[in-house]
């Protein structure tokens, strides 16, 4: 178990090998263009299988979800989430300030993270994730929605 702070003050606990759900928000709500949702999406998955097990990504208009496992580190420290947020939001904003010829913050400063329980299904939360454009109303399928990544789900 790793405990930790993070944005803010308040201590988190991160438990090891158990699946986390991060949203994390466009600073001031502003609406990312497709060309950065596609950005996004892609540094979510360039962290998978290196820092964390990705299970589910998906980059809505104006905030993303990720539903990931944390990876142990070659030090053999299980990767923190504020370590993986920096790789993962670092890398974005970096992108899309650059894709944009922008400055500033691409992200909210505080994230929401959820730490599965063991009643949680991994499953259920990936589909959860899936249909958000659904429920939102963008599309008409998941297949539709071109900022969405689904793994392999494994059995806990």
């Amino acid at each position: 178990m790793l405990k930790y702070n993070y944005r803010p003050t308040l201590p988190h606990i991160q438990k090891d090998n158990r699946p986390l759900f991060v949203t994390f928000s466009t600073y001031k709500r502003w609406i990312l263009p497709e060309s950065a949702r596609q950005l996004v999406l892609e540094c979510c998955i360039q962290e998978h299988a290196h820092s964390i097990e990705l299970h589910a990504a998906i980059v809505m208009p104006d905030h993303a979800h990720l539903l990931f496992t944390p990876l142990i580190s070659p030090t053999l420290e299980t990767y923190s989430l504020p370590d993986i947020m920096r790789l993962i939001e670092g890398r974005a904003a970096r992108k899309i300030n650059l894709l944009l010829g922008r400055r500033g913050p691409a992200w909210q400063e505080k994230c929401f993270d959820h730490v599965l329980r063991s009643n949680e299904s991994l499953a259920e939360k990936v589909d959860y994730i899936c249909q958000n454009p659904m429920r939102a109303g963008l599309v008409e399928s998941e297949k539709e929605y071109p900022w969405l990544w689904r793994g392999r789900t494994p059995v806990l």
